[in-house]
């Protein structure tokens, strides 16, 4: 069991480290919100993995609240980001 989280959390790393190059050297800000986007699943990830190895519950409700600010974040960018089409206001 030792071993699959040690390559687990190495491929997050890897994972996290591409990520933060793409937040880097983003063109658009779109580009940048999808690689913050990952880099939140990332986190949430590693924190299900340090929950699996220390066989405990208690990380759960950081689990839930990162996902909801990853999922709201990415929803009002894209709000903000979308064009109006013939003039239709939501």
């Amino acid at each position: 069991m030792t071993v699959v989280i040690w390559v687990c959390a190495t491929l997050l790393a890897v994972a996290a480290v591409l990520v933060v190059v793409r937040l880097t050297t983003g063109p658009t800000m779109l580009n940048r919100m999808v690689a913050m986007d990952v880099l939140i699943a990332i986190v949430v990830a590693g924190l299900g993995l340090e929950a699996a190895l220390n066989q405990h519950a208690t990380t759960l409700p950081i689990l839930v609240v990162l996902s909801l600010v990853g999922f709201v974040g990415s929803v009002s960018v894209a709000r903000f980001a979308a064009r109006d089409d013939k003039g239709e206001r939501a």
